[in-house]
Formats: structure tokens, C-alpha cells, sequence
């Protein structure tokens, strides 16, 4: 570069509006600047605030302007970004001396806000049964006052029954809205992304930003997009990240069973650790700690099963496992249904696939990085790669096992010797019974639901979606959309 020539990327950026106005008694400079910054400069010293990250919403009252603004508990300026995550409002009001200058201030601080494409009105699922059934008041005090700073319209609906979002959103007018909350655990979220698939216009529908909050006992889709960031994992970090509007892009899987589908978001687990998810539900009360005290039953209890699974492994993963053939099933292959998602039209049959013969441990595949707040499951999952990261556990004694679930905060557990991690664009499970008991088989579960009960497992009684037989899994990289903080 040029030492005569100026820097652009340190050039100070056009002012959209400047002049002088009243800030507490004293006539003070105030600037808005063309990428959204308010400057002014008072006898403390200097201040600013940006559109995109600090401002919620203004407000006309009387000669004056109340700007909305947030502040980060943990530092002194006014940020969303960084450590912490635990707001607080702070409001910046100022008075221009003339009603044609405050009508232009309004006017630039108005269009700057509307040029960011934040959600103006969403639809919000609470679900008062998730967790520690806590979500109707973080609702209430955390989530709602910051959407009504905002001024994001909201029309609300309680959950009142398992499915009830997926209903929802299979008759509603998507028009109306510009994204959905979920303020729950990762169920909802699951639920909606599968009504959505199940709507005739679902390529529209899909369009539709799916934001979280977090209130239930799982939390992993919004762990996994907050923590890369710096944001911690709480309801005003998520709800800041729906209201500035960011979007993302999601893979979504689908798991098929003859002409039976789901669509999973988050994982789908067999052996130990659906094993603990599902049958832990018995302390629910406790919180996210069922999954540490019931754990730790497990590994002292461990189970193993019989089975294969089969992967077409992605770029850099060819050596993993063994050669193997896949025949498709004709009653598994996409159909001519008109109404939904079919999953994708990929050619199996063509694809080279590998595979790893049982017993196992643990089979555990994932979409996003974490599993749970406490759970960093696959580290390197990406939101859309269109990949699934599979961690596989064949053998593992025990003393090592309770040091790899101490490992799971960290994400270091795929780094030990018992533990296969990588990635795969197609997975066919092949489940098995328990090796110490043929009579008994296992549970598989996705998302945090029961897909199938073997025999004598867990409430086995219960209706599933599939029988515990083979399942074919595949990936659509991208499908749906997630606000985003970023």
C-alpha cells in the first residue's frame, strides 16, 4: 500500500445525520453514522451505541427521544457480544433543539433499523411441561420485555400437548410471520422443523427462521449456537439473537423406515446413550442432572449390543470400518406422495459404503455440536456441511468409560482410543439385542424421543413411530433455517 494513500478500512465512516442537541441539560454534538453507530461526546468523556447490536428500539416522548439500548452486566459499555450474556436495559435519551431535526432523527434512526431485517412479528411456542417447567416464566421476565423493547409483535401459544407445535404448524399462515420461537427444550424445535416438512409448501415454509430459547433440560441446538460466539446459554442471549435478525442455514436428516420418515435436527443415539436420555426420564425433576446421576447407574450396569451399521463416510474418512454393499429397500426409496418432504433423492446404491460389525457400546450420531448444555458430543459438527458426525463405542472398561463422561463438557472424549469419531453423508443402523441377555434389545432414540423399543426395554409397551429393525439415514445439507447470532 501506498504510505500517501489512506487506509478506507480505518477511514471513519459517513455521518447519515449530525448536530447538536440537548443530553441531559447540555447541548452536546450527536452523530449517526452511515454502518449504524451513535456517537456523542459528553464531559465524562465519549459514548456510542450501534443499531445492530446495542439498540433494541426509539421512542418518541414529547421534545424527546428515547433511545432503547442494552447493557452487559459483566462489562461498562453498552454490548451484546463477547463473555457474559446477562442484560440489562439502559435507556440513551437525547432532545434536538428543533421539531424538523427530531423529525429527521426519527427518520434516520427508522430507516437504519428497518435495514437490518430484524423480525417484525413471530409466532412463540411455550412449552410449560419442558425441564424443570420453568418456560412460562422466562417467558414472562426475561423473553417478553425485550421483544416489547424491540417492538417485535408476538402471538403466543402454550403447548398443551406432545405434537401440539407440530400441528400448529402444519395448517398455519406462514405469511404472517417472519420466523418462530421455541421457548422449550429441543423437542419443540423438533416438532416444528417436522410439521414444516409435512406442509405442501414446505419449500417456503422452510424459509421460516426458527429461533430458541433456552428452557427445558436439553438446550443443545442453542448451546451449539451461542457458545462459538461467546454468548452464554441463557434467555436474553437468545432472545437477543432472534430479534437482531441473523439467519443460518441447518442440516436436516431424514430417518426412514419403509415409507415411515422423521426428521431429525439434533442426533440420533442407541446403546448407552439413549439408554440414559430416555430411561433417565424417571428423574426428570432433577433437572439436566438425571443424565449425570442416571450415567453413572449405566456404566456400572453397561450393556452391550449386537448389530452393524453401515456409513458412507465423508471426504477423509475412506479407511473407517470395513467394505460393505448396500441394497436399498423399494418401500424405503422416495415416493410419489404430493404432500411433504420426502427426504432426499440421493442414488444410495452408487454410493461406497463401509461398515463396523458390533457388539457395541454406544452409537451416537449428530447433527450440531452439543447434546445438551453440559455436552459437547461432536466438536466438529458443522450446522450445515452436510455431513452427520458418528461416534461410535465398541468396548470400554468401565473405570475408562466414567473418565470419558467426565470428558464430555469438553469435547475431549473423542479423542480417546475407545472412541471411532467421523463424519458420514449416509448411515444405515442395524440394531441388535443385549449380548448378556438375547431376549432384551434396546431403545432408539432421536431428538430426544423414543423412535423404536426393542423388546423388554423401557416401557416397550409404548407405541413407537418405528420397530426396532433397520433404520436408513440421509442428509439435506441446508434445508432449514435457524436465527443465528451471528
Amino acid at each position: 500500500m501506498d504510505p500517501l494513500q489512506p487506509d478506507n478500512d480505518h477511514l471513519p465512516s459517513p455521518p447519515l445525520i449530525s448536530d447538536r442537541v440537548l443530553i441531559n441539560g447540555v447541548v452536546t454534538p450527536l452523530t449517526l453514522t452511515a454502518d449504524g453507530e451513535l456517537q456523542w461526546t459528553t464531559e465524562p468523556g465519549r459514548g456510542k451505541s450501534t443499531t445492530e447490536k446495542e439498540i433494541l428500539s426509539f421512542a418518541v416522548e414529547g421534545n424527546k427521544v428515547r433511545v432503547k439500548t442494552l447493557v452487559e452486566r459483566t462489562g461498562s459499555s453498552i454490548c451484546c457480544g463477547g463473555s457474559g450474556g446477562d442484560y440489562a436495559r439502559k435507556d440513551f435519551v437525547f432532545e434536538p433543539l428543533y421539531d424538523e431535526s427530531r423529525k429527521l432523527w426519527c427518520d434516520k434512526l427508522r430507516q437504519r433499523l428497518h435495514s437490518l431485517g430484524r423480525p417484525k412479528r413471530l409466532l412463540v411456542f411455550v412449552n410449560p411441561f419442558g425441564g424443570n417447567k420453568t418456560a412460562r416464566k422466562i417467558f414472562l421476565e426475561k423473553v417478553k420485555p425485550l421483544f416489547d423493547d424491540a417492538d417485535v409483535q408476538l402471538d403466543v401459544q402454550e403447548t398443551k400437548y406432545q405434537l401440539h407445535a407440530k400441528e400448529m404448524v402444519r395448517s398455519m399462515d406462514v405469511s404472517k410471520y417472519d420466523g418462530i420461537v421455541c421457548v422449550s427444550g429441543d423437542g419443540v424445535l423438533v416438532e416444528v422443523v417436522n410439521g414444516l416438512l409435512e406442509r405442501e409448501d414446505w419449500r417456503t415454509a422452510l424459509k421460516l427462521p426458527i429461533g430458541m430459547v433456552p428452557a427445558g433440560s436439553g438446550n443443545g441446538m442453542i448451546k451449539s449456537l451461542l457458545d462459538p460466539v461467546g454468548m452464554s446459554c441463557s434467555a436474553a442471549s437468545a432472545t437477543v439473537s432472534i430479534i437482531r435478525g441473523h439467519r443460518r442455514s441447518l442440516d436436516v436428516a431424514t430417518i426412514a423406515q419403509g415409507t415411515t420418515k422423521f426428521f431429525s435436527v439434533l442426533m440420533l443415539a442407541w446403546g448407552l446413550v439413549a439408554d440414559i436420555d430416555i430411561e433417565s426420564e424417571k428423574f426428570r425433576w432433577m433437572g439436566s442432572a438425571r443424565f449425570d446421576v442416571y450415567g453413572l447407574q449405566r456404566i456400572i450396569c453397561l450393556r452391550q449390543y449386537s448389530g452393524r451399521i453401515l456409513f458412507v463416510p465423508a471426504p477423509g474418512f475412506e479407511s473407517c470400518g470395513q467394505l460393505a454393499s448396500y441394497h436399498v429397500d423399494k418401500e424405503s426409496s422416495v415416493g410419489d406422495k404430493t404432500r411433504g418432504y420426502q427426504g432426499p433423492d440421493t442414488n444410495l446404491e452408487d454410493l461406497e459404503w463401509r461398515e463396523i460389525k458390533g457388539p457395541f457400546v454406544s452409537v451416537w450420531l449428530h447433527n450440531v455440536p452439543w447434546g445438551a448444555e453440559n455436552t459437547l458430543a461432536a466438536p466438529n459438527a458443522k450446522f450445515s456441511d452436510g455431513f452427520l458426525d458418528l461416534i461410535v463405542m465398541k468396548d470400554c472398561p468401565r473405570l475408562a468409560l466414567l473418565s470419558l463422561m467426565t470428558k464430555l463438557s469438553d469435547g475431549t472424549h473423542v479423542q480417546s482410543p475407545y472412541v471411532s469419531y467421523l463424519k458420514v453423508k449416509a448411515f444405515v443402523l442395524e440394531p441388535g439385542a443385549r449380548i448378556d441377555e438375547e431376549d432384551r434389545e434396546g431403545i432408539i432414540d432421536s431428538d430426544g424421543e423414543v423412535l423404536a423399543r426393542g423388546r423388554k426395554s423401557y416401557k416397550c409397551d409404548e407405541k413407537a413411530l418405528m420397530s426396532y429393525s433397520k433404520l436408513q439415514i440421509t442428509v439435506d445439507q441446508g434445508l432449514a433455517t435457524l436465527f443465528s447470532p451471528e
